[in-house]
């Protein structure tokens, strides 16, 4: 993961994988709410709790990068 200047490909590349991310992070948390609901065994909810981390940070991260760097 770089700070290099981004071009248009790049970008659109990272719209895509944010929407998809956003999306897996939405579904994998109504999953966790309704196992969690359905008393899911610990280490089930755990790693999927994990998982939501993880696309939370790659969410942040690409989120950052579309975002100008806007100097007042």
């Amino acid at each position: 993961m770089t700070d290099e200047p981004l071009d248009f490909q790049d970008l659109d590349r990272l719209e895509a994988e944010l929407l998809s991310l956003r999306e897996r992070h939405a579904r994998l948390d109504a999953q966790i709410s309704e196992m969690q609901a359905s008393g899911a065994q610990p280490l089930q909810l755990m790693t999927l709790k994990r998982e939501k981390l993880r696309l939370k940070d790659a969410i942040t991260w690409i989120s950052a990068r579309l975002t100008p760097d806007i100097i007042a």
